[in-house]
């Protein structure tokens, strides 16, 4: 999942990215509503965290944008950004006013990561349909408040980046996605697009998740297209 974190205070911004990556997450970061622009154009972001109080505009304008504005619609037919306010206004008003623009959910500062972290969890699930911190795809588990992947009960051992992925796929689960959109909701700006990252990481990520007596890998190459977590090959075994 791809998160774009606008926040104006340089050392809360960096906090809250580094922690999102240490939990797998991609994430740019945007000091101003300028800079949030530019990245919004660009790039086709899953989640945005959104502080009100920025030096070149506030929040709310922005969050309104982002709902109405063409210009930062999201390619490939995605859905639009979740936005997960972050902010130290407090009042009652301000909160309604943020959630009536199209804000997602609210957080004040100051907060506890954990709670902010707790937050984006439960929204990205809310955009794969799901709830609760568990996804399950057939015999595959993931436990997204432990950081833990099994399968069939097994631990699998998964770097955060392996982690990230299978986690987009379980939340797309059946569906072909490409290595260019991949590279978009999976890694962040840092990423080279001239590289085999993508490629790469799916193939030690299907190693993984790849038993001896599996009819059919559960991530399959559709060729000239991308990558599918195949639900069938998962439930081959809870079937039978």
């Amino acid at each position: 999942m791809r998160i774009l974190v606008v926040e104006d205070e340089v050392e809360l911004a960096s906090a809250i990215a580094l922690g999102l990556r240490r939990e797998g997450y991609a994430v740019d970061v945007a000091h101003g509503v300028a800079e949030a622009v530019d990245r919004l154009v660009v790039s086709p972001y899953d989640l945005v965290t959104l502080d009100l109080n920025l030096p070149d505009g506030d929040g709310i304008d922005l969050a309104r944008r982002i709902r109405e504005d063409p210009m930062l619609a999201p390619i490939d037919d995605a859905p639009s950004p979740r936005i997960l306010m972050v902010t130290a206004r407090d009042e009652v008003p301000e909160r309604v006013e943020g959630l009536d623009v199209g804000a997602d959910d609210y957080l004040v500062k100051p907060f506890a990561f954990t709670e902010l972290s707790a937050r984006v969890r439960s929204l990205m699930r809310r955009e794969a349909g799901r709830s609760g911190a568990v996804l399950q795809v057939g015999d595959l588990v993931l436990d997204t408040a432990r950081f833990e992947a099994t399968r069939r009960g097994r631990l699998l051992d998964l770097t955060a980046k392996e982690f990230a992925l299978l986690r987009y796929f379980m939340a797309h689960a059946d569906e072909v996605l490409s290595q260019e959109h991949l590279l978009e909701h999976v890694w962040d700006e840092n990423a080279d697009p001239l590289t085999n990252t993508v490629r790469v990481t799916v193939g030690t990520l299907r190693r993984k998740l790849t038993r001896d007596d599996d009819a059919e890998p559960p991530i399959e190459t559709v060729i000239g297209a991308g990558y599918r977590l195949s639900v069938a090959a998962l439930q081959a075994h809870t079937d039978g």
